[in-house]
């Protein structure tokens, strides 16, 4: 009973959530090679969130066996040095991690799902990482993918437990740096990498202009005097209710109908034919 009580305290576990009642509950202990590891593996853990929990304890993180999509989330874990990610969903990779993990030394994503080459960059910011894992990924399949690795992580000493050999360095500069320069060159101004908070910001702004311009008074022209002069006879004229609210409408806004436009256009032309001076005068002035 008083378990059963303890329990209740720590509050109620969620399937698939990785609270802070579960990181409390979770296994710890000193690894074979001195680390001090928390055991998260198996519990179908979706993200990785609430670490804050941890509070920077622990050397060694392992979410082996989970259905983690993305490698995010983290707080600050400065700490941190070994992260063991084995058998999950992992398909994207967060950009600055190092500002949260920066001593990352191991990293094993065996059996997760990446697939494209450039999906890898963001680990090549981590400063401290020599021991990287991506085997039975999609990935390692690509063409130059170990190559591509080791030129993007310059730190690295093993990639798939295989040591990093300095003709394989010297080669992936040659194979890797040498294709690179072109795309890097054509790309100074543009973001390399596709940010969904970058389109979302775009989105926000063009929103955002688009209610502006909504919310600005729209100017209209009013109609002209010959355009008045034939919107009000065309109404003396009218014959019934609805051609007399259509014309008073066609009054308040200025957009004359087709058959009164070609009326005015051809006032506006007679008008013009006799002040341009091109008629002969009439007898009354040349007496």
């Amino acid at each position: 009973m008083e378990g059963r009580a303890g329990a209740g305290a720590l509050g109620p576990r969620l399937a698939g959530r990785l609270t802070a009642e579960l990181i409390l509950r979770s296994p710890q202990y000193m690894s074979c090679v001195k680390d001090y590891e928390i055991d998260l593996r198996g519990h179908k853990l979706s993200a990785i969130e609430n670490l804050g929990a941890t509070e920077n304890q622990f050397d060694s993180l392992d979410l082996s066996d989970n259905v983690i999509v993305r490698l995010e989330g983290f707080p600050k874990l400065p700490r941190l040095k070994t992260l063991l990610l084995s058998n999950n969903r992992v398909m994207r990779i967060s950009r600055n991690l190092e500002d949260a993990i920066p001593n990352l030394d191991w990293l094993v994503l065996s059996g997760n799902r990446l697939s494209n080459l450039a999906d890898l960059d963001p680990l090549s910011t981590l400063p401290k990482l020599q021991h990287l894992s991506l085997l039975d990924n999609p990935v390692t399949k690509q063409p130059n993918y170990r190559l591509y690795v080791i030129h993007r992580c310059k730190k690295l000493k093993q990639l798939d437990f295989r040591k990093v050999k300095q003709k394989e360095r010297e080669e992936a500069a040659k194979v890797i740096g040498a294709a690179q320069q072109p795309a890097d060159a054509a790309a100074d101004d543009k973001p390399t990498t596709f940010e969904p908070d970058e389109d979302l910001a775009q989105a926000e702004a063009a929103t955002a202009a688009a209610q502006q311009q909504a919310a600005e008074p729209v100017v209209r022209k009013g109609p002209s005097p010959e355009q008045i002069t034939a919107i009000k006879a065309a109404i003396a004229n009218a014959q019934t209710l609805e051609e007399v609210q259509r014309l008073e409408n066609a009054l308040t806004s200025g957009h004359l109908p087709s058959e009164l436009q070609k009326d005015v256009t051809a006032g506006s032309a007679q008008n013009g034919h006799k002040t341009d001076g091109s008629d002969p005068p009439s007898a009354m002035e040349e007496g």
